[in-house]
């Protein structure tokens, strides 16, 4: 081994942050087989590395016994005394054989075993370093696309997003840069490989997380999340401090924060609304903007009868169902919608507990990129 070996040695550490141990037992290994190969000898065979000198050696290490039956792998007591008076039956001997043609034999066979394991040691590192980045954020450069994927770099690795996970409002283009929610990260024997989404509802979470300081420092906190991406989202917020208006922070001072997370996906519009542990009250507010006069629950089926004032209907159903889907989405509970006029026909209104749940409701916000107010 030359010394320029070592110095490439010195150089893969400093750039590709693989450990020179890895190298070396690459090495080692990459030389043992091609010595095993090329001069068909036996397992039992050590080659030595010495990094100040630059220089290789191969020994071979046979047990003393007292009747040798290969001579490859054994060797007599009495042969054995001859080296070292203090050896033994059982011991091991080494004995260096290292060939004078073995360092261009050595070479050639050691290049396509060291390149392996250099890049297996370079998939390791990328595998440990976003292994630990699932269901986070990371901006990324669209690079090119197929019919099923768009190829997105995250600097040190190609991620893949499938058209599942693409936005149908979007246009991907090479050298665009991209916000992607890492959805998986898997090892496989081409390398590790990650899989990001801009359609699940985590994007919409960490995007909040990085607008809005109160969220980021746990003052206020997502409770849940229901999107249909490029289209509508709605998320609720809830604070234990009273002093803070979880909705108003989301939405930032004349809707900045939330703006921002608008424009990042190309127009979608969000409902923020406050959260409350009390079914009547999220479902009331999840329907936001539409108005609610009030909410029977069934607790037993997890289902609730909403009542809307009649011009407010089709707001609260929402475009093709839109509205009360997200809403039983976030919430988690069915939703059945009814206007004002119908459920006093049925008889399920007015209750004798009902009550106007809410006039001018300021708590709960849809916000659009192309509104100027907030609703």
């Amino acid at each position: 081994m030359s010394s320029e070996l070592l110095d490439a040695l010195i150089i893969l550490e400093r750039e590709k942050g693989i450990s020179r141990d890895i190298l070396i037992e690459a090495i080692e290994a990459a030389l043992v087989s091609a010595y095993k190969r090329n001069f068909n000898q036996a397992q039992n065979v050590r080659v030595d590395l010495n990094l100040d000198t630059g220089t290789m050696r191969v020994f071979a290490r046979k047990e003393i016994v007292d009747e040798v039956f290969d001579s490859r792998l054994e060797i007599s007591i009495d042969d054995a005394k001859n080296i070292n008076p203090a050896y033994d039956i059982g011991d091991i001997v080494e004995l260096e054989v290292t060939p004078k043609d073995f360092g261009r034999i050595a070479a050639q066979t050691a290049k396509q075993v060291v390149t392996q394991r250099v890049r297996e040691a370079e998939r390791g590192i990328i595998y440990s370093e976003f292994v630990d980045r699932e269901d986070d954020i990371m901006t990324g450069i669209v690079q090119r696309h197929d019919p099923r994927f768009i190829y997105v770099s995250l600097g040190k690795i190609e991620a893949l997003l499938p058209q599942s996970e693409q936005m149908p409002n979007e246009t991907y283009k090479p050298h665009d840069r991209i916000k992607v929610y890492i959805t998986k990260v898997e090892k496989t024997t081409k390398g590790p490989q990650i899989y990001v989404s801009r359609t699940h509802p985590g994007l919409l979470k960490r995007l909040f997380e990085i607008e809005v300081p109160e969220i980021y420092d746990g003052t206020v906190e997502i409770k849940s999340v229901a999107r249909e991406a490029g289209d509508r989202s709605k998320i609720s917020v809830s604070t234990d401090n009273a002093e803070v208006d979880p909705v108003g922070s989301c939405v930032g001072p004349k809707g900045s924060r939330v703006q921002a997370i608008v424009n990042e996906l190309k127009g979608e519009k969000i409902d923020i609304v406050e959260w409350s542990s009390d079914p009547v009250e999220f479902v009331a507010n999840a329907l936001s903007p539409s108005k609610v006069l009030d909410v029977a629950v069934n607790e037993e089926n997890k289902a609730t009868t909403v009542v809307v004032p009649d011009y407010q209907l089709s707001l609260a159903i929402g475009k093709r169902g839109q509205n009360a889907r997200l809403a039983a989405k976030l919430t988690g509970w069915k939703i059945d919608i009814k206007s004002e006029t119908d459920a006093r026909e049925a008889g399920i209104y007015p209750r004798e507990e009902s009550f106007l749940l809410f006039d001018e409701d300021e708590t709960n916000v849809t916000f659009d990129l192309n509104e100027d107010e907030i609703e």
